[in-house]
């Protein structure tokens, strides 16, 4: 009865503890991995379908797993700066330890692995472009004119327009784009919105500080960008309308602009069918008299 009782208390504590896992996404991380003995597995889709298993496992038992994206690189260099031997399971299990605290990881929630992966890697990318976005921003130092910190104003000033769009915004969810394309890298970040029952708006802040960060590039650094943002709504068409960064602020987009700029791949420049049932339209009046302080 004792041993029985053991039992059942470990398998209470394992549901208690939350464990991380290391996913390999792709080939090419998969194959610098096999460098190591230690590393048994010869087929990236075998090792994907033995993950899955262990994570549904895990979410049968009522164990909580966050996976997070396991970088070979990003690994080597833990070894090196640790000092330790990167053939030895101990120190995947250390390294990705660490990885929800300073790389990109999401909770399992039971979906297939196929499903999983595009999450992992949008969330590495997001998280890549927010780290640059604010790098930039903090690199930029005072200006020479009044000492102000720029990127801290820029920032500041991003916020502020950030507010006043979804303050005018109509009612309903909102999808917001931004993409800044004057720096070495080209910058995106998105913010997805809605409305509670007593009408405020939700929103994930993580999602917030990066589109926040990004807008703050473009004003300071006078970079060519824009903002379009969707609104949907039920019983409703949906409407969107958006901006151009300029002079350190948002310039209304016409119809005909808006429509250009949805309907085209920031990236490749590739154009993209319009939908139906869409209304491309202006923006509302932000309310403001003058485009922002100049430096």
């Amino acid at each position: 009865m004792a041993h029985t009782d053991q039992r059942t208390m470990r398998r209470a504590l394992r549901g208690e503890i939350a464990g991380t896992i290391g996913l390999l996404t792709d080939e090419h991380d998969f194959r610098a991995m096999r460098r190591y003995p230690s590393f048994t597995f010869d087929d990236h889709t075998t090792y994907l379908r033995q993950v899955e298993a262990v994570l549904k496992t895990r979410v049968s038992q009522g164990s909580h797993t966050t996976v997070a994206l396991f970088d070979p690189e990003e690994y080597a260099d833990f070894c090196t700066e640790n000092g330790l031997d990167p053939d030895l399971p101990s120190s995947r299990t250390r390294f990705t330890a660490e990885l929800t605290t300073k790389g990109s990881a999401l909770p399992y929630e039971g979906q297939p692995v196929t499903d999983l992966i595009p999450a992992l890697v949008d969330e590495a990318v997001r998280q890549a472009t927010w780290e640059y976005a604010a790098t930039l921003l903090a690199h930029l130092g005072a200006c020479a004119s009044c000492g102000e910190d720029l990127g801290r104003a820029a920032f500041a000033r991003a916020s502020a327009l950030l507010v006043r769009i979804l303050d005018t915004a109509p009612p309903g969810s909102h999808h917001l784009v931004c993409s800044v394309t004057g720096t070495p890298e080209v910058l995106l970040a998105a913010l997805h919105t809605a409305n509670d029952t007593q009408g405020a708006t939700r929103l994930d802040e993580a999602e917030a500080l990066e589109f926040t960060t990004v807008l703050a590039v473009g004003i300071a650094t006078g970079s060519p960008g824009g903002l379009v943002m969707r609104t949907t709504s039920p019983g409703t068409t949906d409407r969107v309308y958006g901006w151009r960064l300029r002079d350190d602020g948002l310039h209304p987009l016409t119809a005909a602009e808006v429509f250009d700029a949805y309907c085209t791949d920031i990236v490749s420049g590739d154009l993209i069918g319009p939908e139906s049932d869409v209304d491309y339209t202006t923006p509302p009046d932000l309310g403001e008299d003058s485009p922002g302080h100049q430096h």
